[in-house]
């Protein structure tokens, strides 16, 4: 496994985080990772020397799931210490662990994020979080607000950083001016949807985490598994996708990641992961990695410890500047933006 800073804090870290989002959630009825399989995929995530671990309040079906899974399988492995690990949450949906989510069940007013701090750590068994992110903006409660509870919290020793979700880069640039003009701590992360079939031109926002010297650890890094190469496109357009595979389990998958553009991109990944005897997945991974304007740590979300170990291979790639070039174009610009 390969290491590196994450963005402007002390703080290292492996080049992959390994995301929990599957654990304990269900879609049409179908439990997506069970509790024996999450603990296997985290005893495969050390064993492959990946350090950091993303999780969210809300993860599990009911919510809490996850979180409540990663602390048990620290607290079963004697010969791992917290301080080895380095672990992400989040707050903001509502939060149904409890019961029905009231009117203070969600948000980022102090109330609701000084309830989902507590039960966060009592879930994962832990007193700190590394990264506490805020999952989305509230367009509801004033931004010093969210910042002045989340700077209590880092003073407290609750949390050492304090990272941001998905939000639009003039959000991103406001939430960081108000902690500089009142002193506050500020984003040193972000977790934006980010991966080389996304047509969504992100350019502006990861601008401002290179300007500001902020990592950035992009979820769906393979489109939903569409970068593996497993689905095939149909004459009519629409995705064949194998049993099980996340396309045939949302609808939105066809919506979010099979663009025209998408599949260009798809044939530019597999050309090189031809060249250099790679898979899709390792070289859409390693693409993401290879960006030179941040730090950048793909969030993977293996469904097996076939697929943690295939991702984990792309730490050991490298991509020529012709090869990577070559995967950028594909995806854009066209007519001033990613098409």
């Amino acid at each position: 496994m390969e290491y590196t800073t994450l963005g402007n804090t002390g703080t290292t870290v492996s080049k992959l985080c390994f995301g929990t989002w599957r654990f304990g959630m269900e879609s049409d009825g179908t439990v997506e990772t069970d509790r024996e399989e999450a603990h296997e995929l985290l005893d495969a995530c050390w064993d492959h020397g990946v350090n950091f671990i993303d999780t969210a309040n809300v993860y599990g079906d009911p919510n809490g799931k996850s979180e409540r899974w990663i602390g048990e399988w620290l607290a079963d492995r004697d010969d791992i210490d917290r301080e080895d690990l380095v672990v992400a949450s989040k707050v903001y949906f509502p939060f149904d662990g409890r019961g029905e989510p009231g009117p203070n069940d969600s948000g980022l007013g102090r109330k609701h994020i000084r309830a989902q701090i507590e039960g966060t750590l009592e879930r994962l068994g832990t007193d700190y979080l590394d990264l506490y992110y805020i999952h989305r903006w509230d367009e509801d409660t004033p931004i010093e607000e969210t910042m002045q509870t989340l700077t209590e919290l880092v003073r407290e020793g609750k949390v050492h950083y304090l990272g941001a979700s998905s939000m639009a880069a003039w959000k991103l640039t406001k939430a960081l001016w108000t902690s500089d003009a009142e002193g506050l701590e500020r984003f040193d992360v972000t977790q934006p949807m980010f991966n080389a079939a996304d047509t969504d031109d992100v350019s502006d926002y990861l601008d401002v985490c290179a300007d500001q010297d902020i990592a950035v650890c992009p979820y769906s890094p393979l489109a939903g598994g569409f970068l593996t190469g497993k689905y095939e496109r149909a004459d009519d357009g629409t995705v064949i996708a194998p049993d099980g595979a996340r396309g045939s389990l949302t609808d939105l998958f066809e919506d979010r990641y099979t663009s025209d553009t998408a599949w260009e991109v798809l044939e530019a990944v597999e050309a090189v992961a031809d060249e250099i005897d790679a898979t899709p997945a390792q070289v859409s991974l390693r693409w993401l990695m290879e960006q030179d304007q941040v730090t950048c740590v793909p969030i993977v979300g293996a469904r097996t410890t076939d697929q943690l170990e295939e991702n984990v291979g792309a730490v050991d790639l490298e991509l020529s500047d012709e090869q990577f070039e070559r995967i950028d174009a594909a995806r854009g610009p066209a007519d001033g933006g990613y098409r």
